[in-house]
């Protein structure tokens, strides 16, 4: 199975590829950088409501459930505001179409799935989990782009993409130096990098039957998401606990629990606008670089002690995702300078 060949940088529509360079490449930076502001936002709302002294609610799915809810209903009244008063917002008629969800069904599947894989294994396993995940993701996409969407992957980026794959491997075996890895941990670790995988190459693949609507991508994934994440709910207790939450009566946790649904908003979005915009096997390793980043940023604040291995698996992914982003760049600037077969006919028809 060939997996390199001529590169498809971004596999964007022809339009946006008649755009100048630097306007595309501006594009793209908008909207990694939204990206990676909202995840941010999103990781530090979610440490609070799992974390704080003050909450503690141990139910993450609970949590994404009624992320997808509140997302599902704002999309709504948004669809609705928008039918009310056309001049003054812009959205798209949202109504569920059962051909429309027929084309997004897997989407949901893959974004449970790897909820509930992701939840179990981090019990069994502790930063191993990201690293070893990570990883796999990677490789997965290479792969699943390949099947799923007939794209190639240029030497070059594969190769940036083995150095990325090369820090976490440091970054696991430091794991299994100090007896943190465990064989049913990283059967969830498999099963998650799958799911995580499937579910940005199938975002990509189902954009178009959606005429390119990240509103109703955004609307289908999470409605559907909704009904998908009621049995585990209940095959996992997690209802009960919320039941017997002592805060579940205040008005502050529904408060920090709609605001997350704001966010959940917001990272589907971007989360679509990135993929669309780049690429499954980009959007990942920006998400990768955005991790790493994040956590080294965190253990110099709080100024912690950490090993060379550390340092070195950190730095690789690092330097791993800065050359993928050179390379990628590089890229998309030889396939904008070279003529396209059609203007090769046109200029020889001319002469």
């Amino acid at each position: 199975m060939a997996l390199m060949g001529t590169p498809d940088p971004y596999s964007e529509p022809e339009a946006s590829q008649e755009k100048p360079f630097l306007l595309r490449a501006l594009q793209i930076a908008l909207v990694v950088s939204l990206y990676w502001v909202t995840t941010v936002c999103m990781v530090f709302l979610n440490k609070y409501l799992l974390d704080s002294s003050y909450l503690q609610l141990e139910s993450p799915i609970v949590l994404t459930f009624y992320q997808c809810l509140v997302t599902t209903l704002l999309c709504k009244g948004l669809s609705i505001l928008a039918i009310c008063f056309p001049g003054a917002v812009d959205f798209p008629t949202l109504c569920l179409d059962l051909r429309m969800a027929r084309n997004v069904l897997p989407l949901p599947v893959y974004f449970v799935g790897l909820t509930i894989f992701y939840n179990i294994g981090q019990r069994y396993m502790g930063v191993a989990f990201y690293t070893l995940g990570r990883s796999l993701t990677i490789v997965f996409n290479v792969l699943f782009s390949h099947q799923m969407l007939k794209q190639t992957t240029s030497f070059y980026a594969l190769f940036t993409c083995g150095i990325i794959i090369g820090g976490f491997w440091f970054g696991v075996d430091h794991e299994g130096v100090e007896g943190s890895l465990s064989l049913t941990g990283i059967l969830f670790v498999v099963l998650t990098s799958l799911s995580i995988s499937l579910n940005a190459v199938y975002t990509k693949k189902v954009l178009p039957a959606l005429d390119g609507s990240i509103w109703r991508l955004t609307f289908y994934n999470n409605a559907i998401s909704c009904v998908f994440f009621l049995p585990p709910l209940l095959l996992l207790g997690e209802l009960r606990t919320l039941r017997l939450f002592v805060q579940l009566g205040r008005a502050h946790f529904w408060g920090m629990m709609t605001l997350r649904g704001l966010f959940g908003l917001a990272i589907s979005y971007v989360t679509g606008l990135q993929i669309k915009f780049t690429s499954p096997l980009t959007h990942n390793v920006s998400g990768t670089a955005k991790a790493c980043a994040q956590t080294v940023l965190a253990v110099l604040y709080y100024e912690e002690t950490k090993s060379f291995l550390w340092w070195a698996s950190n730095l690789m992914v690092l330097g791993g995702s800065s050359a993928y982003t050179w390379v990628r760049g590089w890229e998309m600037k030889k396939v904008q300078e070279e003529p396209s077969p059609k203007e090769d006919e046109k200029s020889s028809m001319r002469v």
